[in-house]
C-alpha cells in the first residue's frame, strides 16, 4: 500500500489520502484502526469538591449544588478533546513503570495522565444576570501547558451555575482507545471510496452543464478546458467537484435527457480515496500515522505467533 496526501489537504482537521496498490480490506483495515486503535487522551476521572464556601469580600454563600448532575458534567468533560501529543512519551497506566502495580484508586503520574483543574462561582446575588456559563476555558491546565485546551474547544458548554451555587473539580485524563470507548476515538467521517477519473464523452451535450457556469472549489470554470487533450480529468479534487456538478444535470432536474451522460466516470484499479477529520486531539495526520504503527505493530506480532506455532 502507498499513501500520498492529496493536493491541498489537510484542511484544517480535515484530510484527503490517495491509498494506491492496495485494496478494499486492507483500506477498511486502516479505517477500523483509526476509529479503534489509535491511542488518545480523554479525561477519565473527575474529583468534585462538595460542601459550602463563603466569598470572604461580600461575604455571599455558595453551595456545590448545580443545574446538572456531577455524572453528566463528568461525561460532558470526557467528551472535550484533550491535545495529544504522541512525541511527548505519555504512556497508558497500565504501562506505566511507576503506576502498573498500584491499585486503581492510586494510579497516576505525570508520565500517564494530565491533570485539569476548574473553580468558578456563580453570579453574586446583586447581579441582574441570574445564570452564569462555564464552558471549556474555564478549564486550566496543571500539567505541562502544552496540554492545554486548542483555542477551537474553548467555547464548548460544560453547565451553568445559578446564584449561590459553585463548581470545582480536579480532572484527570489518560490514554485510551476508542474501541474501550467513544470519548477516545480521535476521528468522524471515516470513508473511503475507489478513485475515479472524469471523461468527457460529448462535448456539445456537456454544454448543458458547462452553461451553468459552475466551478470547482479552487475557482477554475468547469468546461471543456478543464479537459484538456486528452478529455480525461485525474486530479482528485476536481473529480470530486465535478460529481457534485453532475447533480445538476442529473435524473429530476430536467436536464438529464439533453447531457445523455456527456459526463462519465471510471474507475481507477486498485485505488482509494480515504477520507477523515478528527476532533481536534490529534492532527490528521498525526492520526493516520498512529493508525499505520498500530496495524504494523499488530501484523508483526501476528508474525511472530505464526512462527512460534509452526516451530
Amino acid at each position: 500500500m502507498k499513501a500520498e496526501i492529496v493536493n491541498g489537504w489537510p484542511q484544517g482537521n480535515s484530510i484527503r489520502i490517495l491509498l494506491t496498490e492496495t485494496s478494499t480490506a486492507q483500506v477498511n483495515s486502516v479505517r477500523r484502526a483509526l476509529i479503534a486503535d489509535v491511542p488518545k487522551l480523554a479525561i477519565t476521572r473527575v474529583d468534585f469538591a462538595q460542601g459550602i464556601n463563603q466569598d470572604n469580600a461580600t461575604g455571599d454563600v455558595y453551595e456545590s449544588v448545580n443545574t446538572l448532575p456531577d455524572e453528566v458534567i463528568a461525561h460532558r468533560l470526557a467528551m472535550i478533546p484533550i491535545p495529544t501529543h504522541p512525541a511527548e512519551g505519555i504512556v497508558f497506566p497500565e504501562d506505566c513503570v511507576n503506576c502498573k502495580d498500584m491499585i486503581e484508586k492510586d494510579k497516576g503520574c505525570p508520565s500517564c495522565q494530565i491533570l485539569y483543574s476548574l473553580k468558578i462561582q456563580g453570579n453574586p446575588k446583586d447581579s441582574d444576570d441570574e445564570l452564569k456559563y462555564v464552558y471549556a476555558s474555564d478549564l486550566s491546565v496543571i500539567s505541562d501547558p502544552m496540554f492545554g485546551l486548542k483555542e477551537e474547544h474553548q467555547r464548548i458548554p460544560i453547565t451553568l451555575l445559578s446564584k449561590g451555587q459553585y463548581l470545582q473539580f480536579y480532572a484527570f485524563a489518560t490514554l485510551g482507545r476508542g474501541r474501550d470507548h467513544a470519548k477516545w476515538s480521535p476521528v468522524a467521517a471515516v470513508a473511503f471510496r475507489p478513485q475515479m477519473k472524469a471523461i468527457l464523452n460529448k462535448p456539445k451535450k456537456a454544454k448543458v452543464l458547462f452553461d451553468l457556469d459552475l466551478k470547482t472549489t479552487d475557482g477554475k470554470a468547469i468546461d471543456a478546458k478543464l479537459f484538456g487533450k486528452d478529455k480525461t480529468i485525474s486530479d482528485i479534487n476536481i473529480v470530486f467537484d465535478l460529481e457534485k456538478a453532475i447533480h445538476q444535470v442529473g435524473a429530476g432536474t430536467g436536464r438529464d435527457a439533453a447531457f445523455d451522460d456527456a459526463i462519465t466516470f471510471e474507475k481507477v484499479e486498485d485505488a482509494f480515496v480515504f477520507t477523515f477529520e478528527t476532533d481536534g486531539a490529534l492532527t490528521p495526520v498525526q492520526a493516520f500515522n498512529g493508525a499505520m504503527q498500530e496495524l504494523k505493530g499488530r501484523f508483526e506480532n501476528l508474525s511472530t505467533d505464526i512462527e512460534k506455532a509452526i516451530a
